[in-house]
């Protein structure tokens, strides 16, 4: 059956992540000495041994569930066919590298460029996200809108994950203030996230353009397969459109919903998650489509 290889973004890695496979595979361990000598540093001590604050740092869990999750595609071998492959935020990167669009060298070079430079958007402009729970996507889009120019400020719809469940991303003051105004609106939850930055939003402009240059001063090749990238949430085979979405991802929203629906619209029934806990995609795909079948290496 033809599978379709799903990464995950922040928020599923865990402590000791990788320090299993390290230990039992040699194409793993190689994927992670790799991973140090490219950095320069023994990031795969932080995640074998690093506390869950460690692991939290934007400048770690960036560069450390991209490594993890090649890594275990790298267990494989030549029995890695992906009809398509697919990465929710961040997991766009490994996606890219899973696929062969990107170098492993390119692509962890890439994610800790934008990993520092979100760092630094985020410590220059602190914003933040909030989850929401049981509404349909145009009313968070409505009130987002409505808070916006009520504010003259900035909150938008950041990651669209499954049907009933979407992130914002904003301002303190305008994401506090659209999870008032959605809850008025029947929202059964409207929490904000332990995040430091405004993730998927205007605010993180800065860290875009930083991200551009270094996009732009790397080799992008035609891939072994379609790539279903976040922006448009269409599978995309051209270098330079992959690009252009890859670069426009940072401010605009994340379309999970909507790529697993193309997937499934294209005839991909079966998902394989890679990386992190191998459960966040897993748990969403099933929410967009029951009938679908996932599992996780």
């Amino acid at each position: 059956m033809p599978k379709a290889y799903v990464f995950p973004g922040q928020g599923a890695q865990y402590e000791g992540m990788g320090k299993d496979i390290y230990m039992s595979d040699s194409a793993a361990r190689h994927t992670f000495d790799k991973a140090d000598d490219i950095l320069g540093y023994k990031i795969s001590e932080i995640m074998f041994e690093g506390s869950a604050d460690d692991l939290k740092e934007t400048r770690v869990t960036q560069p450390a569930l991209f490594i993890h999750a090649l890594a275990k595609v790298s267990m494989l071998r030549d029995q890695f066919n992906p009809v398509a492959t697919a990465g929710h935020s961040l997991g766009e990167f490994s996606a890219l590298v899973a696929a062969e669009v990107l170098t492993f060298e390119s692509g962890l070079r890439l994610v800790y460029e934008r990993a520092m430079a979100m760092q630094d958007a985020c410590d220059a402009d602190p914003g933040t996200m909030a989850a929401v729970l049981g509404l349909e996507d145009n009313i968070v889009e409505r009130v987002c809108q409505e808070v916006s120019d009520e504010l003259d400020d900035i909150v938008v719809a950041a990651n669209y994950n499954c049907p009933g469940q979407l992130v914002i991303s904003g301002t303190l003051d305008a994401v506090n203030a659209a999870i008032e105004k959605l809850k008025e609106n029947g929202a059964k939850r409207a929490v904000l996230l332990p995040v430091g930055g405004a993730f998927h939003s205007p605010l993180m402009e800065p860290a875009q353009e930083e991200l551009e240059e270094a996009i732009n001063g790397t080799t992008f090749r035609k891939g072994l397969c379609p790539v279903y990238q976040n922006f448009t949430a269409q599978a995309a085979t051209d270098p330079e459109v992959i690009k252009a979405n890859l670069i426009a991802q940072l401010t605009g929203p994340v379309r999970w919903t909507q790529s697993v629906e193309n997937m499934i619209k294209d005839g991909i029934t079966s998902f394989v998650e890679s990386g992190g806990t191998g459960k966040v995609l897993s748990g969403l795909i099933k929410k967009v489509n029951g009938e679908a079948i996932t599992e996780s290496l």
